[in-house]
């Protein structure tokens, strides 16, 4: 899971005290300027996240860019400047978008140089995803429960064709790593839902067979349904076996009967695979934005929010 953070802060300095299970990086936005990259880690630790800017009001927004496997992050305590403050942001979205997904929805490797360089966290950025392009696009707000390996029915590499836990389970969960602690669905309840889950499904030869695949997958619906009722649910084939598991969507929701369960279909061919992709042959920010503008219409479509034409002069 990808989480973040956003304030209005006063003072020009701003630092966190945290703890950290692992290695995190961050992203910290400044008037919706990246103003740098922190990298957190270790117990107790006072990292500095702003510094540098005139002590006028700013909004902040701080971005946790890798995913839950890498460590939970703890905030013990802000640190401000003599006299600084900090404010609550009231300019908050009126449209709410959740993404269920993997690494593609984690932004694996973006910012990775090319197709042949390994992955390493500091090359995994979310903000740079088809997930939050997306979000931008629509002004929306978003909430991305993703973990890159992960499947409906069955997880990357994995020896069985049914794994133990997938999303469908993580997606219950408040954090990523910890199966106990359950998510309180009142929370929020968004006014979309995107699913971008299957490639790890059908990724390395022991593939589930198709009710096994339906059998998952309508599961995982009708827990959105349970939990956030009739909104629409928008279900993205990969491009991984494509047709076959366009079929077993179709099918799934022939049998669903629910006509606010979409599918949409990425064009074949849609990433140059020289320049669209970073690092372990996932894409870039190009070949990212590429699946953003692929889905933007039909999303459009699916909640009548209107298209930016200008956003594309």
């Amino acid at each position: 899971m990808h989480s973040y953070l956003r304030t209005r802060l006063s003072g020009g300095e701003l630092s966190l005290k945290v703890s950290d299970t692992g290695i995190n990086y961050y992203n910290v936005f400044i008037d919706s300027l990246l103003h740098k990259i922190v990298k957190v880690t270790g117990k107790d630790t006072l990292i500095n996240f702003i510094s540098g800017i005139d002590k006028g009001v700013h909004r902040v927004l701080i971005q946790k860019r890798t995913e839950g496997e890498w460590g939970k992050t703890t905030i013990h305590q802000f640190v401000l400047s003599a006299g600084g403050k900090l404010e609550k942001e009231t300019d908050r979205p009126s449209r709410h978008i959740e993404f269920i997904g993997n690494s593609l929805t984690c932004g694996y490797g973006v910012e990775g140089k090319d197709r042949s360089e390994p992955y390493k966290a500091e090359t995994e950025n979310c903000n740079l995803s088809y997930a939050t392009i997306i979000a931008r696009y629509f002004d929306a707000d978003y909430t991305l429960i993703a973990h890159s390996g992960r499947g409906v029915v069955r997880n990357y590499g994995d020896s069985v064709r049914v794994s133990a836990v997938t999303m469908k389970d993580r997606m219950l969960n408040t954090f990523d790593m910890d199966l106990d602690k359950k998510w309180d669905f009142k929370t929020y309840k968004p006014d979309l839902v995107v699913i971008n889950l299957g490639s790890n499904d059908f990724s390395t030869g022991l593939y589930p067979l198709e009710d096994e695949f339906i059998h998952a997958y309508t599961l995982l619906i009708n827990r959105l349904r349970e939990n956030y009722g009739d909104i629409p649910v928008l279900c993205i084939s990969p491009a991984i076996a494509q047709r076959q598991i366009v079929e077993y969507m179709e099918r799934m929701r022939k049998e669903l009967n629910d006509k606010k369960v979409y599918i949409a279909v990425l064009p074949e061919g849609l990433f140059n695979v020289t320049t669209d992709l970073g690092a372990v042959w996932h894409p870039n920010y190009k070949g990212q934005t590429k699946m953003a503008i692929s889905l933007i219409p039909y999303i459009s479509t699916i909640t009548d929010w209107p298209l930016k034409p200008e956003s594309f002069y």
